[in-house]
């Protein structure tokens, strides 16, 4: 079992879990993950469209999830395994990255937000990598 790929699997369905309890718990948990006071206030006043985006989150992440547990071995070999994970590892380390670009320029989050998303994606992006060159090296 390839460690690396288990650990970036289990943030990421860490990361799709809080993703579904902002839906859950609304306005405040928008607030406190920085999705930016305007996703607060539609989830406040009931419109659907930060349920829908927050959703399509959620699924994403838990795809993504699905497809580290099988590289990591623990669940059946998804399609396209080496690809997706590619890409996968792909997104987070470029988001991590450029998110820390952002700080002083923060598009309606926090330059906090940035500085703990970027961070986060940029950790689970290098348990990807590594785990994808273990893979690799086992070849």
């Amino acid at each position: 079992m390839n460690v690396y790929l288990l650990i970036a699997g289990s943030l990421t369905a860490i990361a799709a879990l809080l993703h579904l309890a902002c839906i859950y718990f609304g306005a405040p948990w928008y607030r406190f993950f920085g999705a930016g006071e305007q996703m607060a206030l539609m989830a406040e006043q009931g419109y659907f469209y930060p349920t829908l985006v927050t959703l399509a989150i959620f699924l994403i992440l838990s795809l993504w999830s699905a497809y580290a547990f099988s590289a990591a071995g623990l669940i059946i070999r998804l399609p396209f395994l080496r690809l997706v994970m590619s890409l996968i590892t792909l997104i987070y380390l470029t988001r991590g990255v450029a998110g820390f670009t952002l700080i002083d320029n923060p598009m309606g989050r926090t330059p906090e937000f940035w500085l703990w998303s970027s961070g986060i994606c940029l950790t689970i992006g290098i348990f990807h990598a590594v785990g994808l060159q273990q893979l690799k090296d086992k070849k």
